[in-house]
């Protein structure tokens, strides 16, 4: 899962554990309705609910990714805010 802070691969056993949301500040109703354990769990079952929640998720995520480089191209500050950014969304966590 692609999020601001970082990518997170849902096969770790190091979310087996973590029943917080998936993002609690995330764009999209799945980042605070399903837990990171839950969705681990459909990962390893290799149930397709899993990849319908990771697929929503993404998708808001890259909308509102979208729409942050928007405002920060009009603001004129998108090179100072792309490089940033582009250090914290490919951190693995």
């Amino acid at each position: 899962l692609f999020t601001a802070h970082g990518i997170m691969n849902m096969r770790n056993k190091k979310w087996a554990d973590d029943f917080s949301p998936l993002q609690e500040d995330g764009p999209s109703y799945v980042d605070r309705f399903y837990t990171k354990a839950y969705v681990r769990h459909l990962f390893a079952a290799q149930e397709i609910l899993g990849m319908q929640i990771a697929s929503i998720h993404n998708l808001a995520f890259y909308l509102w990714l979208v729409g942050e480089a928007r405002k920060h191209i009009f603001a004129g500050d998108f090179k100072a805010w792309k490089d940033v950014m582009v250090e914290r969304v490919t951190r693995r966590l």
